[in-house]
């Protein structure tokens, strides 16, 4: 089964990919991970990777399509969830294309949907240990001595861009880009819309219910 993710900053669209592909054993790959590892790599691929990365520029979205093909290949059959590609149409189209010819079609889109101000209420509570990285939350997920991190002792951290109005900044700027590409994917009949206001346990079930109609209730 291959499956992309959607979802606005702050959705949990990272903590469910990487719990919904493990469920479903299949391969999760995040545009960011997958780059740093083909960089890795020592490949040819992964050279053309390391030489956009250091210079700032953005990588180009043939080459994503060659690094998520050639992750597909070495996984064998076990299918894939993409997650952070792809963000345009143009690119969703040079990918279904891609693995159109691979034999290897998208089968489901699971867009996460989180009101706007849940976001705001999960972003601006987080703090973060400056040392261990390790995130807390100041009502869902508060450390035991206030203000600092269970781990090192460190004080916690509120970080510059967790603010309501960077915040709504970027959730404008996700809608803007996003929208294309969820009509995209609607006209296809892949899409599929996943409340993703509740616990981590509530949403991780919800999108196994639909990858279960997916896979024909297997």
């Amino acid at each position: 089964m291959n499956l992309i993710i959607l979802g606005p900053p702050g959705a949990g669209k990272g903590t469910q990919a990487v719990r919904l592909a493990e469920g479903l054993g299949i391969q999760h790959l995040s545009s960011g991970d997958m780059l740093r590892a083909e960089r890795a790599s020592g490949t040819p691929l992964g050279a053309k990777v390391a030489e956009y990365m250091d210079s700032g520029a953005l990588v180009p979205d043939e080459i994503m399509i060659e690094a998520i093909l050639n992750r597909l290949e070495g996984g064998g059959d076990t299918g894939v969830l993409l997650d952070g590609f792809p963000r345009t149409v143009a690119q969703a189209e040079s990918l279904d294309e891609a693995l159109g010819k691979a034999g290897r079609p998208v089968d489901g889109v699971l867009e996460l949907k989180v009101p706007r101000g849940a976001i705001v209420q999960r972003i601006t509570g987080r703090r973060v240990c400056p040392k261990c990285n390790s995130v807390y939350h100041m009502e869902f997920r508060r450390p035991r001595q206030e203000g600092v991190c269970d781990n090192d002792g460190e004080a916690l951290i509120h970080r510059p861009d967790d603010t309501e109005e960077v915040i709504v900044s970027r959730l404008k700027n996700y809608e803007k880009q996003t929208t294309p590409l969820t009509e995209y994917y609607a006209g296809k009949g892949i899409l599929h819309a996943v409340d993703g206001d509740g616990s981590v346990d509530e949403v991780c079930a919800r999108l196994e219910r639909v990858t279960r109609q997916l896979s024909g209730g297997r």
